[in-house]
């Protein structure tokens, strides 16, 4: 006697090993593939302009540090004598000097007055209110900083600028603002400042917005009002936003090249020469790119060890919720 066993109960065959693969699993790995391909295409413009414009530019003005190269001659190898005269050359200290001083004085207005802004937008404002002010203050940040240079210029003029003559309505003569080292030296860090602590403050305002509100409201059973709510509870809660907004800061002010150039020329005498104008002195008005490139890699390793020195102190600084 026969039985049926049920199709349930059926053992079920042992898969081949040479099935082919279904065409299901086929169309998953060609669609895979050919994200793959669109992925890189999509990336391809990215990758060819950061080769194109930073790596080989890069690349290559670390190779002409060792070179001595006038365009119309051929490079010749000088080793480094190009860092060696750099060094000894007085001009170029004391655009060095200029620089450091620059950002010392230009990132701690642009970091107090942002994070003063922004405490007083975010609290003391009402919603309405604070849309107009971020953009208001966001918006020379958009402005070219040869053009708003140039307009600075005339306001700060000695015989008929707008500054003088609001300074002439209260008795106060005239100030040779772009004609002395210490009026120029002001006037450049003002106008920086005025056109570069927008993003600072876009930084704070985000970094105030993530603090929680029940920090604030413990501090203040606990007694804290004031500036101290501000110095106990705002400060160490905002430091990484601090420490990325003074990482920025510094780095772009090191940097510094249109309004010294715009307003003053470097001058008066070399009392607002930067590192950076000294680099387009040296490759664009007397041709020595090889020397200029030389301070390109000079300033370019300043930057590094003070950004290097910024994280490792943020350790001790730096508190995360």
């Amino acid at each position: 006697m026969s039985t049926t066993i049920p199709p349930q109960e059926r053992p079920r065959q042992a898969a081949r090993p040479d099935r082919p693969t279904p065409a299901r699993n086929r169309k998953t790995g060609t669609g895979r593939h050919s994200q793959r391909w669109l992925a890189w295409v999509f990336l391809a413009p990215t990758i060819l302009g950061m080769g194109l414009f930073t790596l080989i530019p890069i690349v290559a003005s670390v190779v002409l540090a060792f070179f001595r190269w006038d365009i119309i001659s051929a490079p010749s190898f000088v080793g480094f004598n190009n860092f060696a005269e750099v060094v000894q050359d007085p001009t170029v200290r004391v655009s060095f000097l200029n620089t450091i001083v620059f950002v010392v004085v230009a990132v701690a207005l642009q970091l107090g007055l942002a994070l003063a802004l922004a405490i007083m937008v975010q609290e003391k404002m009402p919603a309405w209110l604070r849309v107009f002010f971020r953009s208001a203050f966001f918006f020379p940040l958009i402005l070219s900083a040869a053009s708003v240079s140039i307009f600075m210029r005339y306001l700060f003029n000695e015989q008929f600028g707008v500054v003088n003559w609001l300074l002439s309505l209260v008795g106060i003569p005239a100030v040779p603002w772009l004609t002395t080292p210490g009026g120029s030296a002001a006037v450049v860090i003002l106008v920086y400042v005025w056109q570069n602590f927008g993003f600072s403050f876009l930084l704070f305002i985000g970094g105030l917005a993530s603090i929680p509100v029940e920090t604030y409201e413990a501090a203040s059973i606990d007694g804290a009002t004031g500036w101290r709510k501000h110095l106990h509870v705002t400060l160490p809660l905002l430091s990484p936003t601090t420490l990325v907004a003074s990482v920025m800061a510094i780095i772009s002010a090191l940097q510094v090249f249109d309004q010294p150039y715009v307003l003053t020329r470097g001058g008066p005498g070399d009392s607002t020469r930067t590192a950076v104008m000294v680099i387009f002195e040296s490759a664009f008005q007397r041709l020595e790119f090889g020397q200029a490139s030389a301070i390109g890699v000079l300033l370019t390793l300043i930057i590094m060890a003070i950004t290097a020195a910024q994280f490792r102190l943020s350790k001790r600084f730096v508190f995360y919720q």
